[in-house]
């Protein structure tokens, strides 16, 4: 494959346990992704589980990304949570320090920061708590990318304040003609299938643009490409994409 062909990064949501319980097949789905979006212990994860997916994805040379979250364990950080700014920057600072300590326990580090959920959402259009992410990232490691959607709240302050950001989309999320991702309240918020989940990446990072879920054709942008580990099929669709990517001569790359 050449050097000049585009490069994007497949990461997928991991670690969401808790205890004994399992949410999703993060050894299969690790040994297809090149990035481990971990959930920090807020919304989901616990020591343990940290520990292991650090360990899991170093072994199969997969970037650790700190995933963080409301502290809403209960909704698994789907919920809004009105937390004020400087709180919400300690909480996503504990949850960063946290995964950092296993990650270095695993021979690794935090290659990346992304927020989960509600969160991200919410700082979509939120300037407080877009600014409580970028505030914490940067005081954590400024040299850190922050994955984001294109010209969301989060990814205007990453950039006012000299974060680097990542263009983030989605293989597994309905858009709204805006851009933003259809609320999973809505019943075709989610792409199932794996050959159209396939076919949608290529298509954002290859042509730029997408299908948003009125018909319309708005613009992506798109540096990685997540799919969500507790969407069902997310093994199948995981699989299907990097295929049809690899197939495209998309490079897939661990270093974003």
């Amino acid at each position: 494959m050449s050097i000049d062909a585009p490069a994007v990064s497949l990461t997928t949501d991991v670690g969401e346990g808790f205890g004994r319980w399992t949410i999703a097949d993060d050894e299969a789905l690790l040994g297809i992704v090149t990035g481990a979006n971990v959930a920090c212990g807020f919304h989901a994860g616990d020591p343990t589980i940290m520990r292991r997916t650090c360990e899991t994805a170093a072994r199969n040379g997969v970037a650790v990304g700190a995933q963080v979250s409301y502290r809403d364990l209960a909704g698994f950080g789907r919920r809004y949570i009105a937390v004020p700014k400087d709180v919400l920057v300690d909480d996503l600072l504990y949850q960063m320090g946290a995964l950092e300590a296993f990650a270095k326990a695993a021979g690794t580090e935090t290659s990346y920061v992304r927020a989960h959920g509600a969160l991200y959402n919410v700082a979509a259009t939120d300037e407080e708590h877009a600014e409580a992410i970028v505030e914490a990232t940067r005081t954590f490691d400024a040299s850190l990318p922050l994955l984001c959607q294109v010209g969301t709240a989060t990814w205007k302050r990453a950039e006012q304040a000299g974060v680097r950001t990542v263009a983030e989309a989605f293989v597994d999320r309905a858009y709204t003609p805006d851009g933003l991702l259809v609320p999973r309240t809505h019943p075709e918020s989610m792409v199932t299938d794996p050959e159209a989940a396939a076919r949608r990446a290529v298509q954002m990072v290859l042509e730029g643009q997408l299908t948003a879920l009125d018909g319309s054709v708005i613009p992506v942008t798109a540096q990685s490409l997540l799919v969500h580990s507790d969407t069902r099929g997310a093994v199948a669709i995981a699989t299907a994409t990097r295929a049809a990517l690899e197939a495209a001569g998309v490079r897939l790359t661990a270093r974003i």
